[in-house]
């Protein structure tokens, strides 16, 4: 997994055992390798903007050769030798995400877009890869987004408490899950931006220095700006009804210098943008999920789990609910995103149908991704 937040590339070797619900999940190993600086540098250079097709697609046979990297030296370090892995799945990064349908060229159209060739990966590591798991579901008319939901709901699901699994990566994430639960009666969505503008605050009030705030230190020492609090809030995204999606489109370069210009102190725009990540994250599941259900649980993974600050303003904003790490559940929280796409994976190699409509808007459940086969039998 390789996040909108840019922050690296995870990967986590999982053993997978039984069948459909019953499925059980064992995490053996995973590492974060964090994106050389000229890499991410060059991704930036091509998310949601004008670029030149050369550049997207050096980095489109350039990322699997890092992926691969990546996976040996963790099947190296965790003593797994790579020709023990049956299968790998590889959600790549996305470079371009609109979920909600725009008129071009006489039509309205949704697209995505995440690099990184499935089979340039398959090749390096002689396993079979599965890729590129969004656009099916957008072909059946989804939003493509999100597809976690799916692996939440095997994992976290209980007959008696409410639950919602929150993953704050760039973007964050809801996925609901009411006691005794079916699968076509889960609620998921993206409730607005994760860590990805803290991130580029940091990055760019460091000059490159830093790229995150280390348990929201700098945040924790500035002041709210409430004015400029309720501006962002005025956004209609926040309370428009699921499924919905975001990304880099929304909360990128143009929506950062939009908050760097009010000239505000450092840790004032810090604290702000963590405060506007808790708010929205609060707002969508009391609009959205509360009405509908009750929440006993909250189980926090990503990156943004290891935000001391962050977590806090989530838990003042949403009393009576009790905010875990998913690690309560053996589910590392760093790990989270890597382990629901080596799920998803087995799922489409079982050609199994691993799409929530109800979370993504789809018209009817697909199966997900494209698979690059392994070697070829001797």
């Amino acid at each position: 997994m390789s996040g909108t937040s840019l922050d690296g590339i995870t990967v986590a070797i999982v053993e997978l055992s039984g069948e459909g619900w019953n499925k059980q999940v064992k995490t053996l190993a995973h590492a974060t390798t964090p994106y050389p600086k000229p890499v991410r540098e060059a991704i930036l250079a091509v998310s949601n903007t004008n670029t030149h097709t050369s550049q997207i697609g050096l980095l489109h046979f350039l990322l699997p050769e890092l992926y691969a990297r990546a996976v040996k030296r963790l099947c190296a370090t965790a003593k797994i030798p790579c020709n023990k892995l049956d299968l790998v799945g590889c959600h790549g990064q996305t470079i371009l995400h609109i979920g909600t349908p725009t008129r071009a060229f006489g039509r309205k159209l949704t697209c995505t877009l995440q690099i990184g060739d499935g089979s340039v990966l398959a090749e390096r590591l002689g396993v079979p890869v599965v890729s590129d798991f969004r656009p099916r579901d957008m072909a059946a008319g989804g939003q493509g987004a999100p597809l976690v939901p799916y692996v939440d709901y095997l994992l976290f699901r209980d007959k008696k408490r409410g639950r919602v699994a929150l993953n704050i990566g760039g973007i964050a994430n809801v996925t609901a899950i009411a006691a005794n639960a079916r699968p076509e009666d889960i609620v998921a969505f993206d409730t607005g931006p994760g860590n990805m503008v803290m991130d580029q605050l940091v990055f760019k009030l460091t000059r490159g220095l830093r790229s995150y705030d280390r348990n929201g230190a700098s945040a924790r020492q500035g002041t709210v700006s409430r004015w400029l609090l309720r501006i962002l809030l005025r956004d209609p995204y926040y309370r428009k009804a699921p499924p919905k999606s975001a990304g880099r489109e929304e909360y990128g370069e143009q929506f950062v210098q939009h908050i760097l210009s009010t000239r505000l102190a450092k840790e004032d725009l810090l604290a702000t943008a963590t405060a506007l990540t808790a708010s929205t994250i609060a707002l969508g599941i009391k609009k959205h999920i509360l009405p509908h259900m009750p929440v006993d649980d909250l189980i926090v993974s990503g990156g943004g789990a290891r935000n001391a600050f962050l977590m806090q303003l989530i838990g003042e904003e949403l009393p009576g609910v009790r905010v875990v790490n998913s690690s309560e559940f053996g589910v590392d929280s760093d790990a989270k995103e890597a382990l629901a796409f080596a799920i998803l994976a087995s799922e489409t190699w079982a050609g199994s149908a691993s799409n929530l409509p109800s979370a993504t808007g789809a018209a009817h459940p697909v199966v997900l991704g494209k698979i690059s086969p392994g070697p070829p039998k001797k």
